[in-house]
């Protein structure tokens, strides 16, 4: 695996860095490939509870795709097709992991940097931090999935504003739109998503997990929602060994010890 993609596993925290400092982490090929077998490992362990997606070096999460590696990897259409395909792959995958998603922002937070934020399920940033989607400098064209994600986090006249001027938002004006959820200090900001991380970990899998689909079937309309799902989904918890766990510690005034299932 690439020095450029970073993962660590702490209790039933899983951490996915991305390692590139010296182009504000940049991303490249590579690191897009590491990036889904990290989420994929990540999927698959029932250990991990929650994901924290965070960026080294401290002056930036994501700055976008890696410029310097253009000529190599994007030179051609079929090498175009194939980094977005991988692209896609990852933002999917992390969209739709099963489990909750931290990204935990420090410094810049820019372009596909900001769309993978976006694939989160919360967003913690430092007060410092900005944020910017620069497509329409570049010429870019912007897909519906990712602008879809966008407008359902921020409401379609903001996620114009963000791609029509194409500047940089404070972490105040992202708070205010919705784009994060949280701002702190910097010297705050790892210990805080640690906590938080730690305390959705702490609480019941099956109840998290059956939230965050529930959810993503209430943002679609009316017709295309899978209430069966969601029902099932809510009838599992009742049924869980966790449930039962749960009536009884809160009886007996101790910490629940959820396994799962």
């Amino acid at each position: 695996m690439t020095d450029k993609m970073l993962s660590r596993k702490e209790g039933a925290v899983g951490w996915m860095t991305f390692n590139n400092p010296e182009r504000h982490n940049a991303v490249s090929m590579e690191m897009w490939q590491a990036a889904e077998r990290i989420l994929t490992d990540f999927t698959s362990d029932p250990g991990v509870r929650v994901v924290v997606i965070t960026g080294a070096g401290g002056k930036a999460f994501v700055s976008g795709a890696d410029i310097s590696k253009f000529e190599s990897e994007r030179a051609s259409a079929d090498a175009v097709e194939a980094y977005s395909q991988t692209t896609d792959r990852v933002y999917h995958l992390l969209a739709n992991l099963p489990k909750p998603t931290i990204a935990m922002i420090r410094g810049y937070c820019i372009g596909g940097g900001t769309a993978l934020a976006v694939c989160c399920d919360l967003r913690i940033s430092e007060d410092v931090s900005k944020f910017a989607v620069p497509a329409a400098k570049l010429g870019l064209g912007y897909g519906l999935s990712g602008i879809a994600r966008l407008v359902d986090l921020v409401g379609p006249s903001f996620a114009k504003e963000i791609f029509y001027t194409a500047r940089q938002f404070t972490a105040q004006e992202a708070l205010t739109m919705g784009l994060v959820n949280r701002v702190l200090p910097p010297a705050e900001l790892e210990a805080y998503v640690k906590n938080y991380a730690e305390t959705i970990a702490g609480n019941a899998p099956m109840t998290v997990n059956s939230v965050k689909r529930i959810v993503n079937e209430a943002v679609k309309d009316g017709e295309d929602r899978d209430e069966a799902l969601c029902a099932r989904l809510v009838k599992e918890c009742f049924d869980s060994q966790d449930y039962i766990e749960g009536r009884r510690a809160f009886m007996e005034k101790r910490k629940p010890a959820f396994v799962g299932r």
